[in-house]
């Protein structure tokens, strides 16, 4: 019980006192205190009409038609039945919000025109003002509950439109760690590669019976090693930065095929023999198109170096068509010895070119090739 209820039902009390004086008047009967205790009997269940609001309306009619029962003057039920009605049509009790006071206007209708008559349409009129006034409460009820429906229909949408930026943010955020860890594992494995056979000649060299003949070439591979290791510093710090750039600076560009000739280069100062074939007229293509062309290059001689090491012979042929870009990365070494790419079978090479093709809506394909080594084929379409 609040003090809102209490007030209501104190005031709600007084009306119905004040009705049963003025019935009292206009009939010239004296009414018996019991019918003012009746009054206040209809107005008290009022405090605990929030928590019961069916039963608060019922035991209001109970009263209401005590009080008529015992043959006190009438007094109209729109008084005692406004306010457990609009409770009730809350509580979405609106049925029984309707039925009630139907109930009373059509015993009083029938009483009037039937057994005292009274001329049905003068009845009527004497019965409209105040079924419309229970009407207007009834429909001010359910206005009520409409908007309160509406607000909640509201508020769940608004939660689950929340929950669906939040997975649509996490979504994103899943897809952007894969992304720079993809990066980050062609940066690392091609560099590392690169590192592994330069140390591996410079340890041979070092080791073997011309040792100080092969000084030039040790300094070759330190330079090489010294080299790649720096490149792959630049390529983890471009990747990196991704994560705290300004906005305003943007996210760096990604390499591409301009950089092909780098890559090259430094892979045959790996000791592989690599040639590059150019068909078709060099042009510019999708920003994600260049990059993952250039990746899967990277990836498929990283791949050679690892598995094949030096001295084995790789072509990579890079054709520009009309509708995109084609990829041919051969080699006649063992080529891997796990479908991943890996030697220990843990590796991700190949899946992860696969993927790479796949995300620009391209083809892949990575099998040995007819007379030995390995064929890596990617088709990438270019939707410029």
């Amino acid at each position: 019980m609040s003090v809102a209820d209490l007030a209501v039902a104190v005031v709600n009390a007084a009306v119905i006192l004040v009705m049963i004086v003025v019935a009292e008047e206009q009939d010239a009967i004296r009414q018996d205190a019991f019918a003012y205790v009746l009054g206040v009997l209809m107005a008290a269940p009022l405090v605990v009409r929030r928590r019961w609001p069916l039963t608060v309306l019922l035991v209001v009619a109970g009263f209401l038609f005590w009080y008529f029962a015992a043959g006190y003057p009438a007094i109209t039920p729109a008084g005692p039945l406004a306010v457990p009605l609009y409770s009730a049509v809350l509580a979405r009790r609106t049925a029984w919000a309707i039925g009630v006071p139907a109930l009373f206007f059509g015993i009083g209708f029938v009483m009037v025109a039937v057994i005292e008559r009274f001329p049905a349409l003068e009845a009527f009129a004497e019965f409209l003002p105040q079924v419309a006034l229970l009407a207007v409460v009834i429909l001010l009820g359910e206005v009520v509950v409409s908007r309160r429906e509406l607000a909640a229909e509201t508020r769940e949408r608004l939660r689950h439109a929340e929950q669906e930026r939040e997975r649509e943010a996490a979504r994103r955020v899943a897809e952007e760690r894969v992304r720079i860890a993809r990066e980050l594992h062609d940066t690392v494995a091609h560099s590392m590669a690169t590192i592994t056979v330069q140390a591996g000649s410079a340890l041979h060299l070092l080791k073997g019976p011309r040792a100080a003949e092969g000084g030039d070439q040790v300094l070759a591979s330190l330079t090489a090693i010294r080299g790649a290791g720096k490149q792959a510093l630049r390529d983890m710090r471009a990747t990196l930065g991704i994560l705290r750039a300004d906005e305003r600076e943007g996210p760096p560009e990604p390499p591409g095929l301009e950089r092909l000739p780098a890559l090259i280069d430094a892979v045959r100062a790996a000791g592989l023999t690599v040639t590059l074939d150019v068909a078709g007229t060099a042009r510019p293509v999708a920003e994600r198109v260049d990059h993952a062309a250039y990746r899967i290059v990277q990836e498929s001689l990283t791949n050679v170096l690892r598995h094949a090491g030096p001295g084995v012979r790789a072509e990579v042929r890079v054709a520009y068509r009309p509708d995109g870009v084609e990829l041919r990365i051969a080699d006649d070494g063992p080529g891997p010895t796990s479908p991943n790419g890996g030697t220990d079978g843990g590796g991700h090479g190949l899946s992860g070119m696969r993927e790479r093709a796949e995300a620009v809506g391209g083809a892949f394909s990575a099998e040995p090739g007819a007379g030995g080594g390995f064929v890596v084929d990617a088709r990438l379409p270019d939707p410029v």
